[in-house]
């Protein structure tokens, strides 16, 4: 099994960097100083709101931007 450390082997980068990118922000089509764009994301991420449904398969190279009932990001991790 390969070793996988978040910033070296996954295609995001570091999450701290997309923490500081994201959070208190919302997801739109442009960026501004409230949302963030889509076209920005990497190419491998899903933006989960309350009650989504999810798959349980774990990506390390998949970013999970969870956003609540606003639709502002609250939290962000890799899986």
């Amino acid at each position: 099994m390969p070793l996988v450390v978040p910033g070296i082997n996954s295609s995001f980068g570091d999450k701290s960097e997309w923490v500081n990118k994201l959070m208190g922000k919302k997801i739109s089509d442009t960026s501004n100083e409230t949302s963030f764009a889509k076209k920005d994301l990497p190419e491998t991420h899903r933006v989960l709101k309350p009650g989504d449904m999810k798959t349980m398969d774990h990506n390390p190279n998949r970013l999970n931007i969870h956003v609540n009932e606003d639709g502002v990001v609250h939290d962000v991790n890799s899986g």
